[in-house]
């Protein structure tokens, strides 16, 4: 069964994976045992640090490869090659000023009940997670409406 995962990265590196069509994810060097979890078919939402917002989805279509060429920025100072790849499919792609706030869908999330609810914000630190099916659903309504609202009538 196809599993739903949450990745934070900067808004930088969410613009790489954009230009890249979607076609391409790198996880962290200290993520390698999280990335042979997953398997194609598995999705990927991508949830950008700094302006807390969902900016899309993708789906995993083919098996982790390691490549160490560097692709996005990461942080100043701490550059990391995000060595654990996967090749990949856009499901939804939202421009930046329709991405949802973490706020607007926080509390329908089982994830963020983990948290005390001042502290919620903790549930999206570190680079990646699984979420349950609920959290997915609850997701992808959030990022499709948004995408909807967009779009030309």
């Amino acid at each position: 069964m196809a599993k739903t995962w949450i990745l934070t990265g900067s808004p930088e590196n969410h613009a790489v994976t954009r230009e890249l069509g979607y076609r391409l994810i790198g996880f962290k060097e200290r993520r390698r045992l999280q990335a042979l979890e997953m398997e194609a078919g598995d999705r990927i939402v991508l949830y950008a640090t700094k302006v807390q917002a969902f900016a899309g989805s993708l789906t995993l279509v083919g098996e982790l490869f390691e490549d160490r060429t560097p692709v996005w920025p990461g942080k100043p100072g701490k550059a990391d090659p995000y060595p654990w790849r996967f090749a990949a499919e856009p499901e939804i792609a939202l421009e930046p000023e329709a991405w949802v706030p973490a706020v607007d869908v926080k509390d329908s999330l089982e994830h963020v009940r983990k948290w005390p609810a001042e502290h919620w914000k903790l549930a999206f630190q570190g680079q990646l997670r699984i979420v349950s099916e609920h959290d997915a659903g609850v997701l992808l309504d959030a990022l499709r409406n948004a995408l909807e609202a967009r779009a030309p009538a």
